[in-house]
């Protein structure tokens, strides 16, 4: 079966959507505290929110290509995340991170290539 390219927008789509969980319950995470009243912090109610709209995205996606071509693509999350947290957070983009961003993008084509082969 043969990767379709819908399926693949949609994975990507997906991951970009996903990648602003982790941004929201780094914000959430200064008022974490193990009692029912963290249940309602805003900002970890919207991080799962992301989550979850990236999950059902993520699964019509599944029908339209191979999982060893389009689950791989789900490491993009690591770029979208670095640089939502350097926007965002003000984080710092190092040349580690940099070279860790290059080495995802290699990794993940090549197991397009792979795939197609």
């Amino acid at each position: 079966m043969a990767t379709q390219l819908w399926a693949i927008s949609l994975v990507v789509i997906a991951c970009v959507i996903g990648s602003f969980g982790p941004i929201f319950l780094k914000k959430g995470s200064g008022e974490f505290k193990l009692k029912i009243k963290t249940l309602f912090n805003k900002y970890l109610i919207i991080g799962l929110f992301f989550y979850v709209v990236s999950t059902i995205l993520f699964i019509p996606a599944l029908k339209g290509g191979e999982l060893s071509v389009l689950y791989p693509l789900v490491a993009t999350v690591y770029i979208w995340v670095t640089l939502w947290s350097s926007i965002l957070l003000k984080e710092k983009i190092n040349k580690y991170k940099i070279i860790g961003i290059v080495l995802i993008i290699l990794g993940v084509g090549f197991i397009g290539i792979g795939g197609s082969i």
